[in-house]
């Protein structure tokens, strides 16, 4: 014996959900963001889904979201990069590319890559492969 329809229980559920996302604490994740993988939010983020869950031997809840990070990719004249990061341009660049000795300045040294959390080092080649094809087409 039925005592409600399914649809009138997912309806609440999701009035529920919905409920506890508009009352997050953006700060707070923010901050959860940044100590954990080093990332800084951008203004969008995008609410994919919510849901209960058993998490453990627990009750919890479950929301998934598509964020914005901003990424910084610093590279010399011949295509090597010198820095990546998730911080925000507004530092001074100087400060942030190491000196290269004159007769190296076709290769830079494997440790002058700086290593910080939430770095995607795997991701240099290819936005280099992006940017010199780019280049070879202002070239025609």
């Amino acid at each position: 014996m039925k005592l409600t329809t399914p649809e009138s229980i997912q309806e609440n559920e999701k009035e529920f959900i919905d409920t506890i996302n508009a009352e997050l604490d953006w700060d707070a994740i923010e901050q959860l963001l940044l100590d954990k993988y080093g990332l800084n939010l951008q203004d969008e983020v995008d609410y994919q889904n919510g849901d209960l869950v058993v998490h453990g031997d627990q009750i919890a809840y479950k929301f998934d979201f598509e964020i914005k990070v901003p990424l910084s990719v610093i590279f010399n004249r011949q295509g090597e990069c010198i820095e990546l990061s998730t911080s925000r341009g507004d530092e001074d660049v100087e400060d942030t590319v190491p000196e290269l000795e004159p007769d190296s300045q076709d290769q830079l040294p494997v440790d002058a890559v700086p290593k910080r959390p939430g770095e995607l080092a795997s991701d240099i080649s290819e936005i280099t492969g992006m940017i010199s094809e780019i280049n070879q087409g202002d070239e025609s």
